[in-house]
């Protein structure tokens, strides 16, 4: 199993779809790094050599942040948004869209779950 910035890769997939699992490297990142490497993107997780993940541990260290660090990093960006009170930040502390997308009938992933206002009244009139 290759673990490479504190995270395990799946031994079954690609390498170029394995990379993906770290947070902050997608496709194109990935075979960025592999292309450097001089690793076949085609190549299992399981079948990498130890001098392999050596060298894409390498390249990814040297190209900037990612996990820990790019994740710290987002979260202070959010941070100064909602501290300096500009519209974004509202957004984000009111877990609303933040880059303009609908949300009269949308945007259920960050409202999170219906709230059942009418179920509710319905219920109260009944009582009386």
């Amino acid at each position: 199993m290759a673990r490479i910035v504190g995270v395990d890769l799946p031994t079954s997939k690609r390498v170029e779809i394995g990379l993906t699992y770290i947070y902050g490297i997608g496709r194109t990142r990935s075979l960025s790094i592999l292309h450097r490497a001089g690793v076949d993107p085609a190549q299992k997780v399981k079948n990498l050599t130890d001098d392999e993940i050596t060298h894409i541990r390498r390249i990814i260290e040297e190209e900037g942040a990612v996990e820990g660090d790019l994740r710290q990093e987002v979260a202070t960006n959010i941070r100064h948004l909602i501290e300096i009170g500009s519209y974004r930040g509202f957004r984000h502390r009111r877990g609303l869209p933040a880059r303009g997308q609908r949300t009269h009938t949308n945007a259920r992933t960050r409202k999170g779950p219906r709230r059942g206002a009418v179920a509710n009244k319905k219920r109260a009139m009944a009582k009386t």
